[in-house]
């Protein structure tokens, strides 16, 4: 469903002996660093999203499907995944991005009602976010900046019911949409290595909803390198009459942050 990138690259970097193939932590987590540098500055941020999932999908014609499924039942469903993410920094101003792909299969979701024994998920996802941020206070230490931006979901979902009245019936249904975005994201230094950082952003558009905030502790080993642990959370409630997507991902998070 919405939002199956996430788990496909946490997937991938568990199986993986390189962090190369690790997912991209979205780099609107603040770091302390120089307010305002007279060149830009490059941030890049692996990381893993330890996330379980609920909601709700359907597709034209057949009823509801709900999942409820933890971070280690997602495991086994990943068929493929990547993401990138970046931010450029200039004073300021800031720009970040975040591209991801994830195809996946499941057999773990449930029927509403009782309309079949069993169901089958299949879902292909594509999320591309470009925004836009400015340091409206703070100091070289800490400060908060306003985000605003636009992410564009690209989703396919196919649903097969086994047993029951409905088995033997199947559904597919594709759609994309364009939400934008806005809110906070800062940082706040308790020593010169220890800070809290986070993020708070909201929006709609194609969906009714689209949702995500984190929160963290980072450690600076160095100017240029810091690791983050911390929770973070994201739902999107998306309906256009033939397909529907109301789901909610949450779990613990660390990733390394690298700036140059």
């Amino acid at each position: 469903m919405v939002g199956k990138w996430l788990w496909g690259v946490a997937a991938l970097l568990l199986v993986s002996t390189s962090a190369r193939a690790a997912d991209v932590m979205p780099v609107i987590a603040a770091q302390p660093g120089e307010q305002q540098p007279d060149h830009p500055t490059f941030s890049f941020s692996p990381y893993l999203w330890a996330a379980g999932i609920s909601g709700d999908t359907a597709v034209f014609g057949l009823p509801e499907v709900h999942s409820q499924e933890s971070f280690a039942d997602l495991l086994k469903d990943v068929d493929f995944g990547f993401t990138g993410a970046g931010e450029i920094r200039y004073g300021k101003f800031s720009v970040l991005t975040d591209l991801s792909y994830a195809r996946v299969t499941s057999d773990s979701a449930t029927p509403r009602g009782v309309f079949a024994d069993s169901v089958a998920l299949k879902q292909e996802t594509f999320t591309g976010m470009l925004g836009f941020g400015y340091t409206i206070l703070g100091d070289e230490q800490s400060h908060l900046d306003a985000v605003a931006g636009a992410k564009l979901w690209w989703t396919e979902t196919t649903i097969s019911f086994r047993g029951g009245p409905l088995g033997g019936a199947s559904g597919r249904e594709e759609a994309t949409w364009v939400d934008g975005l806005a809110g906070f994201r800062g940082v706040y230094s308790i020593t010169p290595n220890v800070y809290l950082t986070g993020w708070g952003l909201v929006g709609a558009g194609g969906a009714d909803i689209d949702w995500d905030v984190m929160g963290g502790v980072g450690y600076k080993f160095k100017e240029s390198v810091s690791a983050v642990i911390g929770y973070r959370a994201l739902g999107v409630n998306y309906s256009n009459g033939r397909l529907t997507n109301d789901i909610v991902e949450q779990g613990p998070i660390l990733g390394l942050v690298v700036h140059f």
